[in-house]
């Protein structure tokens, strides 16, 4: 079986991965949803789930223009460093999620 791009598959394969690393860790899906409203303008309780993550960037209703303030690395990579704006806007969320599942108090995490 090939393996799927993260850009095709559907939020609804995603979003609970990012959840349960979250919960993992002590921390909620409410967090979750705040830091993902944050980033890019959805409330997830209204989220078509069945839409791709490159929708879901895509048509990001208010990405939040502060998103650049976000750096650190992701699985080895420099968010910062990112050139593929899609992949960066994906590593982005990633990274909030990370420092949401690692403690990093809400105030920090919402620069």
């Amino acid at each position: 079986m090939p393996r799927q791009s993260v850009f095709d598959m559907k939020v609804s394969k995603v979003y609970p991965l990012l959840v349960a690393k979250a919960e993992k860790k002590g921390r909620t899906k409410a967090e979750v949803d705040e830091v993902t409203a944050w980033l890019t303008g959805y409330d997830m309780s209204s989220v078509d789930l069945d839409m791709t993550y490159t929708e879901f960037f895509n048509n990001a209703p208010a990405y939040n223009p502060r998103a650049e303030m976000i750096t650190g690395s992701v699985c080895g990579v420099k968010v910062e460093t990112i050139e593929d704006p899609l992949m960066k806007k994906i590593r982005q969320l990633d990274k909030l999620v990370d420092e949401l599942a690692k403690g990093k108090p809400m105030e920090k995490i919402l620069r």
